[in-house]
């Protein structure tokens, strides 16, 4: 897995510890760590209708709606060395969340990066 990360998306010691510390929040509910780690403007379906949620206060208030237990038992059985790889990103499951370095503004090649929570949506049926 470590070898995927570094060849797809660069420095894995920089995606793993975030990665485990995301399941731990997910599986514990601890909303204002999970809201910590998303990218924001964060676009998410809610109730069946798109929202853009744009700062970690917001996330936490809609948190129990983007995180459904099914998305949770996604983060929670992903296993590290399961995970799918590619120039997108990390993904957990069938698509339910995604991983990726975003780059910092001042970064044009993006060595300096930030591993964030780009995608939570429901899985293919």
């Amino acid at each position: 897995m470590n070898d995927s990360i570094d060849s797809s998306l660069g420095d894995h010691t920089r995606y793993e510890p975030f990665i485990r510390t995301f399941q731990t929040a997910v599986v514990n509910s601890d909303k204002a760590t999970v809201a910590a780690m998303v990218h924001y403007p964060f676009g998410a379906t809610i109730d069946g209708r798109n929202h853009v949620i744009k700062d970690p206060t917001a996330f936490v208030a809609q948190y129990d709606k983007v995180f459904t237990p099914d998305i949770v038992q996604v983060v929670k059985d992903q296993q590290y060395a399961d995970l799918f790889v590619n120039y997108k990103g990390i993904m957990f499951g069938r698509g339910q969340v995604w991983i990726n370095g975003i780059c910092t503004k001042n970064s044009r090649s993006c060595e300096q990066f930030d591993v964030k929570v780009v995608t939570i949506q429901h899985g293919p049926e």
